[in-house]
């Protein structure tokens, strides 16, 4: 069936690209039309997928099997905290063989260029047993056995590029912290989030100092590992059953879910890019029944004609329709390049980790071929009525 209509578009006439071409003001306005639509498009689904990833790329990072977590966090920002015995009593569980403390927690801190504060998040643990599965920062972790000494994120989000010359160049850069004063040792790269500008990491002491209220025996999170011959969601599930339910264990992929879900459904991130996505469609669908309504009222007596010569209505709504389509191909380029573009300049002012991938660019192509042929289908309607008889 398919076949059959796409040998039968090759043979016949391409009116409907002769139609747009007649006029090509109108056609190059229509193309601008759906090119912003699209890049409107591609840009809510480019901030959405970064805030995504953004928000869950150091739980990504975890080096960790199970995640121990107390019963009410929400997500990495708001993870509570739950006593460090918790930790002691894992290791009873079969199949544990580690289980190391993780403090979180966001300072304030002053940009030494900028002399403004902003929001950065601390991290802490054993310098010892690294938390994460960043090689560049792993390999650095003896400079923060020293106290007040932290490892820098060089993406982060800000002018900070004396501070990372300073350490490139072997020397420590001081950074004030609520009247402390701290030095950055080494540096490495990840990425700012939602919340936070950046992020540092150091000892478990150090993140005391920056958070005197904080007690060692307070843990943000615990990451454990598993024993290679157990099954990693057995053993979570056996911790679950033997530890207290102030604290949930989750396997490293449930967890990163957890943070996820919680994005997409108590946050205003889902609902927010969403409804621009839709309106960025339903501005497409209004631009192209403008252009497409406009030409069917200006080639009505044409249409007329070819009705009074026989032609059948299928074959004058083909024409329409090829012109959507038209429309939707030649509108969909010039938008894919200006939003990627568009994703560089972004990602360079805030350090947010957007990207093309191809699978984006699929679901756009097919929303514009959508877009357009729901306004083809629309303009047709004056189409459909029009009686030689009442034009001739």
């Amino acid at each position: 069936m398919v076949l059959r209509w796409v040998n039968t578009l090759r043979r016949r006439m391409p009116l409907g690209w002769k139609q747009l071409k007649h006029d090509r003001t109108r056609l190059l306005a229509a193309i601008a039309g759906i090119a912003f639509a699209d890049i409107l498009i591609f840009m809510q689904l480019g901030f959405q997928d970064a805030l995504y990833k953004a928000n869950t790329q150091y739980p990504r990072r975890l080096n960790a099997d199970v995640v121990l977590l107390s019963a009410q966090a929400n997500n990495l920002n708001q993870l509570f905290t739950f006593p460090r015995r918790r930790l002691y009593q894992a290791l009873d569980v079969p199949g544990v063989v580690a289980a190391d403390p993780l403090y979180v927690g966001s300072v304030k801190w002053r940009n030494p260029q900028t002399r403004e504060k902003t929001s950065i998040l601390a991290l802490g643990f054993n310098p010892d047993r690294p938390a994460f599965d960043l090689p560049e920062a792993n390999a650095q972790l003896d400079v923060i056995k020293l106290p007040d000494t932290v490892l820098f994120d060089r993406a982060s989000r800000g002018d900070y590029q004396e501070t990372i010359a300073t350490v490139e160049a072997g020397s420590s850069a001081p950074i004030e912290v609520d009247r402390h004063t701290i030095r950055v040792e080494g540096l490495f790269a990840l990425g700012a989030s939602f919340n936070d500008d950046g992020a540092v990491m150091g000892s478990e002491q150090t993140f005391l100092r920056l958070f005197p209220r904080r007690s060692a025996g307070a843990v943000s999170l615990g990451t454990l590992q598993v024993d290679p011959g157990y099954d990693v969601a057995t053993v979570a599930a056996a911790l679950n059953d033997y530890l207290p339910d102030d604290v949930v264990a989750m396997t490293d992929a449930e967890y990163v879910a957890f943070e996820l879900n919680y994005i997409q459904t108590r946050s205003a991130i889902g609902f927010v890019f969403g409804l621009g996505t839709m309106m960025g469609f339903v501005v497409g669908v209004v631009i192209v029944y403008q252009v497409l309504s406009t030409d069917v009222n200006a080639h009505l007596a044409e249409y007329a004609t070819f009705k009074a010569m026989g032609y059948r209505q299928r074959y004058l709504l083909g024409v329409v329709l090829e012109e959507a389509l038209l429309l939707s191909a030649i509108g969909f380029v010039p938008s894919v390049g200006i939003a990627l573009g568009l994703y560089t300049l972004t990602q360079a002012a805030t350090a947010l980790p957007i990207a093309m991938p191809i699978g984006r660019v699929v679901v756009v192509f097919v929303l514009t071929v959508i877009m357009c042929s729901v306004s083809g289908g629309i303009a047709t309607r004056r189409l459909q009525s029009a009686d030689p008889a009442d034009i001739f």
